[in-house]
C-alpha cells in the first residue's frame, strides 16, 4: 500500500472516531409524558448554513470544556436578564448569545435538524425540560418552558455559531436561575439498569468508566417484547442525555447507528465517554406512533 493511501485511510478513520465523540444536540417538538419532564412545542428558525472549520480564540480549549456550567466560553457568552421564573405557570425566558465581537450572534448551524437546543433541569434532577426556542432577527431567542417546580434550575444552550471565530464549534452554556416557592429536593434515585415510562421497559447494559471512551447498549420492550417500531428522530431512534449528580455537568452521548425509516430497535448502542466518576442521570427519549417518550434512570460511572 502506498503511504499516501495510508495517510488518507488514517484521516478518515480520525474523523470517524471524531464524530462519536460527545457533543450537545437537541430535542424534537413533540410533548414527553413522564411527571415533571417535558419538551417544548417551539420550532427553531430556519438555518443560515452549515457548520465548518473553526480558528482562534483557542478552539481546541473550547471543544475540551463541553460541561455545559460555563456562561462565557471562548469569547462567547450566554446573556439573560431573569434570574428568576414563576413557580406552576408556562413561562419564557430570553437570552441571547454574544460573540467575541461584543455583538449577538444571529448565525448558527443546523445540528440534529436544530439550530439551538434548549434544557432545563432541576438541581436534584426531577424536573427535565428539552426545546427548542426561536430566534429574532436581533439575535434574541425565546424558549417557552412549561411550568417549574419551585427550586433552582440550570438552563443550557446548546448550539454551533456558523460564522466567527467558533464558526463549526460545538458549544454548551448555561445559567442558574431560582424558582421561588416552597422547594423540597428529592433524594437521586439509586442507579440500576432498568426503568420504565409510558408502559415501556427501558434497559441500559455497560459499565462506563471516567474519562474513558466506551458504549452502552439501550434495549427498549413493551409487555414482554422487543419493541421494533422504533421512528426516527432527530435523525436518530434514540436521545441520550446525562447530567452529573453532584454538579449538572451536561453530556450528550451519541448513537453509534442512524434512523433509516420507520422499525428501529430494540437494541441501541451509543458511544459512551462521561468525564467524572460518580452518578448521573440519564433522560432516554424515542419515538413511537408518533409519540415521544421521556425514560430517566441513573447510572453509575467509576
Amino acid at each position: 500500500m502506498h503511504s499516501s493511501t495510508r495517510r488518507t485511510l488514517t484521516a478518515v478513520a480520525a474523523a470517524a472516531a471524531l464524530t462519536l465523540t460527545l457533543a450537545a444536540c437537541g430535542s424534537s417538538t413533540d410533548h414527553s409524558s413522564m411527571p415533571g419532564m417535558s419538551h417544548g412545542s417551539a420550532a427553531s428558525s430556519p438555518s443560515t448554513g452549515t457548520s465548518a472549520g473553526a480558528g482562534g480564540h483557542d478552539m481546541a480549549a473550547m471543544k475540551a470544556a463541553t460541561d455545559g456550567l460555563a456562561a462565557e466560553l471562548g469569547g462567547y457568552r450566554l446573556d439573560a436578564a431573569a434570574t428568576t421564573l414563576p413557580a406552576g405557570a408556562a413561562a419564557e425566558y430570553r437570552f441571547s448569545v454574544t460573540g467575541p465581537d461584543g455583538r449577538p450572534v444571529t448565525a448558527f448551524a443546523v445540528d440534529q435538524t436544530k439550530q439551538m437546543h434548549f434544557y432545563a433541569v432541576r438541581s436534584d434532577l426531577t424536573g427535565f425540560q428539552h426545546l427548542h426556542p426561536t430566534m429574532a432577527a436581533d439575535g434574541t431567542w425565546t424558549a417557552p418552558l412549561d411550568a417549574l417546580q419551585p427550586g433552582s434550575w440550570r438552563l443550557y444552550a446548546s448550539f454551533t455559531p456558523d460564522s466567527g471565530p467558533g464558526r463549526g464549534t460545538g458549544l454548551v452554556l448555561s445559567r442558574t436561575v431560582t424558582v421561588p416557592g416552597a422547594a423540597t429536593d428529592a433524594p437521586l434515585p439509586a442507579a440500576a439498569g432498568s426503568t420504565t415510562a409510558d408502559g415501556y421497559t427501558v434497559t441500559v447494559e455497560g459499565s462506563p468508566v471516567a474519562g474513558k471512551a466506551g458504549e452502552l447498549k439501550v434495549g427498549i420492550a413493551k409487555d414482554g417484547k422487543p419493541v421494533t417500531d422504533l421512528q426516527p428522530y432527530l435523525e436518530t431512534y434514540a436521545h441520550l442525555t446525562a447530567f452529573h449528580a453532584g454538579d449538572l455537568s451536561f453530556a450528550h452521548l451519541h448513537p453509534e447507528t442512524a434512523a433509516t425509516g420507520d422499525g428501529g430497535g430494540p437494541t441501541l448502542p451509543f458511544h459512551a465517554e462521561l468525564p467524572k466518576s460518580g452518578d448521573w442521570r440519564l433522560f432516554l427519549q424515542f419515538r413511537t406512533g408518533g409519540t415521544l417518550h421521556t425514560a430517566a434512570l441513573t447510572l453509575r460511572v467509576s
